[in-house]
C-alpha cells in the first residue's frame, strides 16, 4: 500500500509514517516557510503524486487541491485551529466546510473538536495522538534535595492554554517549587510580569528544536501544560512518555477520556492541589492510559485498518 502523507502538524504525520508497518510504502510533502513551497510547490507535488490513499493534515488548501485534482480515497486530518477558528472564517471557512463535506474520510486529533465536524458528517472519528516514543521515552526522576522542580511546558498563551492559572497556583507554593518556564507564546512577556508581582521567580529556559525538549522534561519532577480546552495535547503526552507526572486540564465531559485518572483540574485552587498530590503513583496510571491509547504502533495499526477499509484491500 502506498500513502500520500501531505502537512503535518505537531510531529503526527511524521511519526505516523516512522511507525507504519513495513508493507505501507509513504511519500511525504511536508511544507516549509518558502513562498515557492508554501504555494505551487506542494500543489505541484499533490497533482502529480500516485498513490492508494491521501493523508492530508488540516483541512484547509492543501486538502482542497487534493479533492480538486481528484485524488481517491482522501483523509482529511483536523488538528484544531482549522475547525475551531479557521471555519469560522471569511475566506478559509469556505474551504474547510467544501474539505468537511467531500474528503472520503475525516479524522480530529482531539475529543474537543469532535462536534465542530459532525455538525456536517456524522462520520468524524477520533484518532488519537501518537508520541515518537524513540525520541520521547522514560528516564528516573533526577534525586535530589530540596524544592520540587516544576516545568511550565505549554507555550505561555493566556487564552487558549491557560499559562496564567499555571503560574498563581505555583505563586501560591512560591517557597516549595522551583518554577522553569519556556521561552515561547505570544504572552510570554505578561508570563513574566504576572509572576514577579505574585513574588514567584521563574526559571527562563530557551525555546529549543522539538527533540531537545525532552531534556527539560526529564530535568523535572513534574510537569504543567494547558489548562484550556480540557484535551490532551502533545506536550502533555510527550510528557508523560518521558517519566514525569503531568498536570493539565482534562475534562470528564469527554467520554475518550474516562480512563484517564486526572480529570478537571482547571483552576488555580485545582491546579495547586494537584501539584502538591502529584507522585509518581499518578505517573504510572497516566502511563497506562498514554500506552493504551498513544503508543505510536496502537495508532498506525488501527490507521492501517482505515486505510483497507477505503480502498477496499
Amino acid at each position: 500500500m502506498k500513502v500520500v502523507m501531505i502537512n503535518d502538524c505537531a510531529y503526527v504525520g511524521e511519526t505516523l509514517v516512522k511507525f507504519f508497518p513495513a508493507d505501507v510504502k509513504t511519500v511525504y510533502f511536508k511544507r516549509s516557510r518558502g513562498f515557492w513551497n508554501k504555494t505551487f510547490g506542494i500543489a505541484w507535488k499533490i497533482l502529480w503524486a500516485n498513490a492508494d490513499v491521501y493523508h492530508v493534515h488540516y483541512l484547509l488548501q492543501d486538502c482542497y487541491l487534493a479533492l480538486k485534482f481528484g485524488k481517491k480515497p482522501v483523509i482529511g486530518h483536523a488538528h484544531g485551529s482549522d475547525l475551531r477558528s479557521s471555519l469560522r472564517h471569511r475566506v478559509w471557512g469556505r474551504i474547510v466546510r467544501y474539505n468537511l463535506k467531500h474528503c472520503d474520510k475525516v479524522l480530529v486529533s482531539t475529543p474537543n473538536i469532535l462536534v465542530f465536524g459532525k455538525n456536517y458528517r456524522e462520520d468524524v472519528e477520533y484518532v488519537p495522538n501518537p508520541v515518537d516514543t524513540s525520541i520521547f521515552y522514560s528516564k528516573p526522576v533526577k534525586r535530589h534535595q530540596g524544592k520540587l522542580k516544576v516545568l511550565v511546558a505549554a507555550s505561555c498563551n493566556w487564552k487558549v492554554k491557560g499559562t496564567d492559572i499555571a503560574v498563581r497556583a505555583l505563586s501560591e507554593m512560591k517557597d516549595e517549587v522551583d518554577v522553569s518556564v519556556i521561552r515561547y507564546g505570544e504572552d510570554f512577556p505578561r508570563t513574566l510580569t504576572l509572576a514577579r508581582s505574585l513574588g514567584l521567580r521563574l526559571n527562563v529556559l530557551p525555546k529549543t528544536p522539538h527533540m531537545n525538549i525532552r531534556k527539560y522534561y526529564w530535568d523535572a519532577d513534574v510537569v504543567l501544560c494547558s489548562f484550556g480546552g480540557g484535551s490532551l495535547g502533545m506536550v502533555a503526552l510527550e510528557a508523560i512518555a518521558c517519566g514525569r507526572p503531568v498536570l493539565t486540564y482534562v475534562s470528564s465531559e469527554y467520554p475518550e477520556y474516562t480512563d484517564f485518572p486526572l480529570k478537571d483540574v482547571n483552576t488555580v485552587d485545582k491546579v495547586a492541589d494537584a501539584v502538591e498530590k502529584a507522585s509518581s503513583e499518578l505517573w504510572k496510571e497516566e502511563y497506562d492510559y498514554f500506552s493504551k491509547h498513544h503508543k505510536p504502533e496502537k495508532v498506525t495499526k488501527n490507521l492501517y485498518t482505515l486505510y483497507t477499509v477505503l480502498t477496499g484491500n
